[in-house]
């Protein structure tokens, strides 16, 4: 293991496998693995159907293989099961896909595709008959996929039982794999960052695909801490690359990875694929993010997608897009999949897939692999600190050229956004950060902006959440004060956030144990219909702010309920966080909200007059900032 913060030296890390050459001897095109035929998940804790059905009859499913009972019929058209090749036509110029297992018994593997509209045909078959470990080769033809459809395997038996094992999908290489590194950051998410050390450590075909695992430790609980990390060190070797910095967010800890993967000259630069701590990794998605990256026709960010953790059968979403001017991320692009029930069916019964092909213009780095060719043309990132970072990139890659592409069937296990609250100390990240997206990727309308900001305070202070307020307040100020303010990559900005926070006691969510006295002024009042008209709704609760009069004097709105709308009826809301873990309680409070209001409209005024101005500067500064020299900067390192 490497280990030290400073210790650089390429030589000390193993180089990448060299498992797929450009050509065999006699020139015949090397195989490429694109995808490992699984069955079952990394773990009991996912479902088993998110990589293949029983749909009649009975099977016995395990990782690497399935067996089936008399008259049974198990398929992999499923999420991890399917060959997604309408993505791989769009993408590469590889022609075909061969499917490769080993069998023994009797009965039949099929090789099945569907068209954008889910129409199924066979494409190749196998009959089999008392095999005995018995090879079998299936070959489907990559070209009919332009705007939709994919391939899967049809496993059936009659009379006989039969076992497939060892399934691989591979395609002809048309270069040779580029070196990848991994990079994860981490921050004081000790069991669940050496749960992810653990399972790539304990997959030896996943780690094949790495030259380097860099583990950036940001956290005052240190992961080497643990008596674990010792096991994981050993089983990974040199592999591992441990390093401890101070926090510097996601992009930081990210960044730290690229800085390494991309040090020295060209030719021992690596592609890095970035890597959640807190994900519940499947470790396949390192063969098939690297499978494509290698075969696509120019460099291409190739990112993994998010499947929700808390409830593992969902997909967050399969293609997104921002809207830095209305502060909006992670939009759906029309027609992908969003909060998908993926062991679920159609309308017409149907397995529920990303049929058609969907372009996504960004992916998260809960997961994504990153080129280095991408990294010598564009800069690393911005020192954004949580927010935006990867968005930023992704879009700054489009502009120069370079696509991403949210690969389907390449995923990991994310804690759902939907279970966080939005009244956090986050969320003046989301909001400044929006705001230097805004300026340096899109057209910065300032009357836009600013009736979306206007929008947000509006309703925020109706909805008695002031210290939300204040925090989108600071964000806006010190967006305003230039490029300045990410010189000490917002270390700063994340002390004096939570103190501004802490002013204010609706930001403070409370257990369960402290809902004490009557239990009559904690009756769970639902919200009615949502307005007609939002502004002539907000003009009536403002005025009912003013004037001291509520429709509730107390009472418990569940978090679904609790619209802008619907708790400013109350004098004091009794809510419950996002997370279902406790609630918050919202008072009413004039004096602080003519307050906030004042102090909103001078940082509006200033917002017009100064914009345009800060949004040149940072433009202007793009480059410095994303530099590999600002970076070394904040790393403390001489490069």
């Amino acid at each position: 293991m490497l280990r030290t913060p400073d210790s650089t030296d390429r030589a000390q890390n193993p180089p990448a496998a060299q498992e797929h050459p450009q050509a065999q001897d006699g020139g015949t095109p090397a195989r490429l693995l694109a995808q490992r035929g699984l069955f079952f998940g990394p773990t009991a804790l996912v479902p088993e159907d998110l990589y293949s059905a029983v749909e009649k009859g009975t099977a016995r499913r395990e990782r690497d293989r399935v067996t089936l009972a008399p008259g049974a019929r198990v398929s992999t058209n499923s999420y991890f099961g399917r060959f997604h090749a309408t993505y791989w036509q769009r993408w590469t110029d590889v022609g075909e896909v061969e499917v490769s297992a080993v069998a023994a018994g009797t009965g039949r593997v099929r090789l099945m595709a569907s068209d954008t509209n889910k129409v199924w045909r066979i494409v190749a078959s196998c009959d089999l008959r008392d095999a005995d470990a018995t090879p079998v080769r299936l070959v489907g033809a990559i070209d009919r996929f332009v705007d939709g459809g994919g391939m899967w395997l049809e496993i059936t038996t009659e009379t006989g039982e039969l076992t497939v094992s060892d399934v691989r999908w591979t395609v002809a290489a048309t270069r040779p794999v580029p070196a990848t590194d991994v990079a994860i950051c981490t921050h004081n998410r000790v069991d669940d960052c050496l749960n992810t050390l653990q399972a790539l450590a304990d997959d030896p075909g996943a780690q094949e695909r790495v030259r380097t695992v860099h583990v950036v430790d940001q956290g005052s609980d240190p992961v080497e801490s643990r008596e674990r990390f010792s096991g994981i060190a050993a089983a990974l070797g040199e592999r591992l690359h441990y390093v401890r910095q101070r926090n510097l967010g996601g992009a930081g800890g990210f960044t730290r990875g690229m800085f390494h993967a991309t040090e020295g000259a060209p030719d021992e630069h690596a592609d890095v694929l970035f890597m959640d701590d807190d994900v519940l990794l499947e470790p396949e998605i390192l063969v098939r993010l690297t499978a494509f990256a290698a075969s696509t026709r120019q460099p291409t960010i190739v990112g993994g997608q998010m499947l929700n953790l808390l409830h593992p059968g969902h997909l967050h979403i399969s293609a997104e897009y921002a809207d830095p001017e209305q502060l909006q991320m992670g939009l759906k692009v029309p027609g992908a999949l969003r909060e998908a029930y993926l062991l679920g069916e159609d309308e017409r019964r149907l397995p529920v897939n990303q049929e058609r092909r969907v372009d996504t213009e960004y992916n998260g780095w809960w997961s994504c692999l990153i080129p280095a060719a991408v990294v010598r043309e564009i800069g690393y990132p911005l020192p954004l600190f949580l927010q935006w970072d990867d968005i930023e990139y992704g879009y700054r890659a489009r502009a120069h050229g370079f696509p991403t592409v949210s690969l389907p069937g390449a995923g990991v296990w994310h804690a759902d956004f939907g279970w966080k609250d939005g009244d956090e100390w986050q969320r003046y990240f989301t909001i400044r950060n929006g705001l230097i997206m805004a300026a340096l990727h899109s057209g910065f309308s300032i009357p836009r902006i600013t009736r979306r900001l206007g929008q947000l305070l509006s309703q925020q202070l109706v909805g008695m959440q002031y210290g939300l307020s204040a925090t989108l307040l600071k964000a806006v100020e010190d967006f305003l004060n230039g490029p300045e303010t990410l010189w000490d990559g917002s270390a700063g900005a994340l002390a004096e956030v939570r103190k501004i926070r802490a002013e204010y006691p609706e930001t403070v969510m409370h257990p369960m144990s402290e809902a004490t006295g009557d239990f009559r002024e904690r009756q769970v009042v639902r919200a009615a219909n949502e307005p007609g008209s939002e502004t002539l709704t907000w003009l009536k609760r403002a005025a009912y702010h003013l004037t001291g009069r509520a429709v509730h004097r107390t009472g418990s709105v569940p978090a679904g309920d609790a619209h802008w709308w619907h708790v400013s009826t109350f004098e004091r809301a009794i809510v419950t966080d996002m997370s279902e873990q406790g609630f918050r309680v919202r008072t009413r409070d004039k004096q602080t909200a003519l307050e906030l209001t004042r102090r909103a409209a001078h940082t509006l005024r200033r917002f017009v007059r100064e914009g345009p101005a800060v949004a040149a500067r940072y433009r202007a500064e793009m480059g410095r900032l994303s530099s590999r020299e600002n970076w070394a900067r904040l790393y403390g390192m001489d490069d």
